[in-house]
């Protein structure tokens, strides 16, 4: 891999770590939208934004969601936003599914905690990147992952391969991981890698952590391997564009 530098151990206590970037030229191939699509690309995290106390309560959200399907592989996905649920081999819709009983397994508050946030991720990158929040709109896909070290059963479990957001869902302006479990203490491998020409520059998770950074090619990225445990986060992503924007999720 050559040279690799941490840019977030999970020990940090980090307030505000902001890295900038030149933007690459994927937001050239889109429309513009004055006063979001970035001008000013970078990566971005901190631990000042959601207390432990809150991740841990979102993680419940997913393991209840979760508990309720799962890939047959080491990676499954949780979308309240679409129902997308992990159930063996495919995707199902857990409230067509699952119908009332979803009343029993998630609550209003669940959705209130997730709801504000959301909007408190949305507000520090909007606030780093000289942008106007109302400007910024919730873009799918915005998912709960649970990965573990379970081998891949279909393309849906590789979660490992670089990609860039910008060039995989062509919505993404700006992508948000808030992390709900610890690095080496809750699994290990599994940490975000930024791939840079020079060098990888690696972000540790630990519960409460936001990562954050604009979509495009400058910041190519891919996750490690989880080699043992169990890693839980949400991604949620952002467009400037109005017509793929989406909701928050309603119970």
């Amino acid at each position: 891999d050559g040279v690799t530098e941490v840019l977030a151990h999970r020990s940090d206590n980090l307030r505000d770590k902001f890295i900038e970037i030149p933007c690459s030229e994927d937001y050239d191939s889109h429309r513009r939208f004055a006063g979001c699509t970035p001008r000013k690309c970078g990566r971005g995290v901190t631990d000042a934004v959601i207390t432990r106390e809150e991740a841990e309560r979102i993680r419940r959200i997913a393991e209840r969601g979760l508990s309720l399907g799962g890939s047959d592989g080491g990676a499954s996905i949780l979308d309240l936003h679409s129902g997308a649920l992990s159930l063996g081999k495919h995707f199902v819709n857990l409230y067509r599914y699952f119908g009332d009983k979803i009343q029993e397994i998630f609550t209003e508050e669940d959705f209130a905690l997730y709801r504000d946030v959301r909007q408190r991720i949305q507000q520090r990158i909007a606030q780093v990147f000289g942008i106007s929040s109302s400007a910024m709109y919730l873009t799918k896909p915005t998912f709960f992952s649970r990965m573990n070290s379970t081998g891949a059963k279909t393309t849906h479990d590789e979660y490992w391969h670089p990609h860039v957001d910008k060039v995989t869902y062509g919505s993404f302006d700006y992508t948000s991981l808030l992390y709900l479990s610890d690095y080496s203490k809750d699994f290990g491998g599994g940490r975000f890698v930024f791939m840079d020409a020079d060098s990888n520059k690696t972000v540790e998770p630990r519960a409460g952590r936001v990562s954050f950074f604009t979509s495009g090619s400058e910041n190519l990225h891919r996750v490690e391997k989880v080699q043992w445990g169990t890693r839980f986060a949400i991604t949620i992503s952002f467009t400037c564009d109005p017509e793929h924007g989406i909701e928050d999720p309603l119970l």
